[in-house]
């Protein structure tokens, strides 16, 4: 079968991993359609090159680049007509006008469809892309959701159609492995790692509750955003700014080796009326790297955790410390959840589960006679 692949995601080289263990399953010929960028709110995201054996990888330019709901490719008609594929994957909302577009083409074409969507709060969206989302949901031969509440969310605005839960992305194992060993007698190394810093994510309930934590112990913050310069005032007032590290972004090929240095991996994030954890990534690397997690009770994170880490209240300091406070303390703990959360990753988050997942789409798509 001939796959075509829409996604701006994919600009990002670990992701392009799971291209590659998609495009080793029998059957499947896939091309991946990119951006040369994104110009996303908190810098511009380039293409990095990293992971493209088996499939092709193309570069076409986009329309509104940055703008999430009106951007899309002004060349998919004429790359449909040259690549003629089966099924056209579209890594996108589908309020989205790329999604909209892209499915028009697509039917023009004979192709099939999907949409991939996170979307876990039901909202609402003016003239025209309420329009567009009825159209898409009308027209779409599948969807593939990447949390548990985004079904109900689908279904609620008159998605009658198959899906499929299967998260977005999941990780190479091989990447993110363990380190041989970790410095027993070093400083505790808390971990927070978010690629966007927004008062969503919960950083700064982290620093409350590590600011009364005793004993030796470091805090090391990755990311950017407009929560930054706040976190570094709050760092200041609680008296830990020499204990807390500001990172700024980390490279995603650089993420493996700097989850290996940390004890333990919070995510503390908050629901807001607008917003709540999709899924939580960081979550299945650091665990990936046989890194105890904590994880607030927001969205999918609890799926995600599962009983191979540690999950508190939302907005609970007090609960939080309480469980870094046991990471610390309770070495066997610290062990047992290293080995649980690198066994629930292999179990249910390698790319290879996640590709061997989504190839089962494909093939429930087209029938047998179509598929070539």
């Amino acid at each position: 079968m001939r796959v075509l692949m829409l996604s701006k995601a994919c600009l990002v080289g670990a992701y392009q991993t799971k291209l590659e263990a998609i495009a080793r399953l029998p059957g499947v010929a896939l091309t991946a359609i990119v951006p040369p960028s994104w110009d996303d709110p908190d810098g511009r995201v380039t293409l990095e090159r990293r992971y493209t054996e088996g499939y092709e990888l193309l570069v076409d330019p986009i329309r509104f680049n940055g703008r999430y709901h009106t951007y899309y490719f002004p060349r998919l008609p004429q790359r449909l007509a040259q690549l003629r594929p089966d099924i056209v994957h579209i890594d996108e909302e589908p309020y989205n006008l790329a999604t909209w577009l892209a499915l028009r083409a697509a039917r023009a074409a004979g192709a099939k469809t999907l949409f991939f969507s996170w979307q876990n709060i039901a909202r609402s969206y003016p003239l025209p892309f309420s329009l567009m989302e009825r159209q898409v949901l009308a027209g779409v031969d599948y969807a593939i959701m990447g949390n548990q509440e985004a079904v109900g969310v689908w279904q609620s605005k008159g998605y009658a159609g198959p899906y499929q839960v299967i998260p977005q992305f999941g990780v190479d194992p091989d990447l993110f492995a363990p380190p041989p060993t970790r410095d027993p007698g070093r400083a505790f190394i808390i971990g927070s790692a978010n690629r966007r810093l927004a008062p969503e994510k919960g950083v700064d309930l982290l620093l409350r509750a590590a600011a009364e934590l005793p004993g030796v112990w470091r805090l090391h913050v990755a990311g950017e955003g407009p929560a930054l310069p706040s976190l570094r005032r709050l760092a200041d007032e609680l008296g830990i700014a020499a204990r807390v590290h500001f990172d700024g972004p980390i490279p995603s090929t650089q993420v493996p080796a700097y989850l290996r240095e940390l004890d333990a991996l919070v995510l503390t994030s908050r629901t807001l009326p607008s917003w709540k954890e999709q899924f939580g990534r960081v979550l299945v690397e650091a665990m990936a790297c046989g890194v105890p997690v904590i994880g607030s009770r927001s969205g999918e994170i609890p799926h995600v955790i599962g009983d191979a880490g540690l999950t508190v209240p939302e907005e609970d300091i007090d609960a939080l410390r309480n469980g870094l406070l046991q990471l610390m303390q309770d070495d066997a703990l610290r062990r047992e959840l290293s080995r649980r959360g690198r066994q629930r990753v292999l179990e249910r988050f390698t790319q290879a589960q996640i590709a061997a997942a989504t190839v089962d789409v494909y093939r429930r798509m087209l029938p047998r006679s179509e598929e070539k």
